[in-house]
């Protein structure tokens, strides 16, 4: 073990200074692949029991029991839906409206973390680029200072050194890549499923009513005509 950690500290040190804000950069996606794992796991967005209840629901029925089980959830879809069971007294189209805005809302939410992968997978190869530039600008800016038939070794082992940093910017932005695009797909299946559950159960507990606007120009309809006087 005490070999291992050796060998890392001797390959930070080869590489140059640049080496180091590389490790922060792999850290940080090993941490933030971890924490996305435990948060964007599909049970815990979308809750099972939040899913039975919405498809046992019947047209029309009541929702109070639905009601109870999201009160005292805190996923995702339980949010969603909490709005819309809030907002049934309101007019179809503007209950769609904020549960709109409440489910743009969870979508942050979800893909908070993932904004630190795509940056990593931007900045990482940056860095080792930036290092291996610096590496090369001090081997040869000490190439002239010496002299000897050393200095083809000591270049060739100066360039490799410097490359360090190239190779690990680039080994640490492929697997922040495919994280990122994993998580982001991930993402974006959950939430269409979470607008159908919700369009399923706004569509449930609306069934039968009719709109405010229809209902207004229906009681215009078939209202009697006012009696007219006899003409004398």
């Amino acid at each position: 073990m005490t070999e291992i950690f050796q060998t890392m500290v001797s390959f930070m040190n080869k590489g140059g200074p640049f080496m180091w804000p590389l490790l922060l950069c792999s850290i940080v996606t090993v941490a933030t692949i971890v924490l996305a794992s435990l948060t964007l796991r599909e049970r815990k967005v979308l809750p099972l029991v939040i899913e039975s209840e919405i498809e046992r629901l019947m047209p029309g029925g009541s929702a109070e029991r639905l009601m109870r089980i999201v009160n005292d959830d805190s996923s995702s879809l339980a949010g969603v839906v909490r709005t819309a069971l809030q907002h049934l007294r309101w007019p179809r189209s503007e209950n769609i409206e904020s549960v709109q805005t409440r489910a743009r809302r969870e979508l942050v939410r979800l893909e908070r973390g993932l904004i630190v992968l795509e940056v990593v997978t931007g900045i990482a190869p940056l860095i080792g680029l930036i290092g291996t530039v610096s590496g090369l600008v001090h081997v040869f800016s000490g190439l002239g200072l010496s002299t000897g038939a050393s200095d083809t070794k000591a270049v060739a082992l100066g360039i490799s050194e410097a490359l360090n940093c190239t190779i690990f910017g680039l080994s640490i932005a492929v697997p922040a890549l495919i994280a990122f695009s994993y998580f982001s797909k991930k993402v974006e299946v959950m939430s269409v499923e979470m607008e159908s559950l919700v369009s399923d159960l706004i569509a449930k507990c609306y069934y039968g009513r009719v709109p405010s606007g229809e209902a207004s120009s229906s009681s215009r309809a078939t209202a009697p005509a006012p009696a007219r006087a006899p003409v004398g």
